[in-house]
């Protein structure tokens, strides 16, 4: 299995990104997806998820109404859309497939790609 996040980047307080993760070696469509992240110091933290059919969707209330997550099934692709950034999204965000919220597990993850927020 191949996650391979993108997207990532330097950006001013309210400002917006969008995250990219694209997977290869599994039917991705079998599979829920989420974010994480994890800031220097810090451990790492649940930020979104959704379903294998896009059906459900899970936020930490941190980034409730202003992230949103969504998936292609058809580019095996999961997206995180960033709104509203703070200085305290500053972290490395990681893709990862059928997440575990409550252990903060999954069975694969990616590499991460920085976003970092200017205040």
């Amino acid at each position: 299995v191949n996650l391979v996040e993108s997207g990532g980047g330097l950006v001013q307080a309210g400002g917006s990104l969008r995250l990219s993760c694209a997977a290869s070696g599994l039917t991705f469509s079998n599979y829920d997806m989420g974010w994480f992240r994890q800031a220097p110091g810090k451990e790492r933290e649940f930020v979104a998820a959704i379903s294998r059919n896009a059906a459900r969707t899970y936020y930490d209330d941190s980034v409730k109404a202003r992230f949103t997550i969504s998936r292609s099934n058809a580019r095996n692709t999961v997206y995180l859309q960033m709104n509203s950034l703070k200085s305290e999204d500053t972290a490395v965000y990681y893709c990862a497939v059928q997440p575990t919220v409550a252990t903060l597990t999954a069975d694969f993850w990616g590499q991460g790609t920085q976003v970092t927020v200017s205040s």
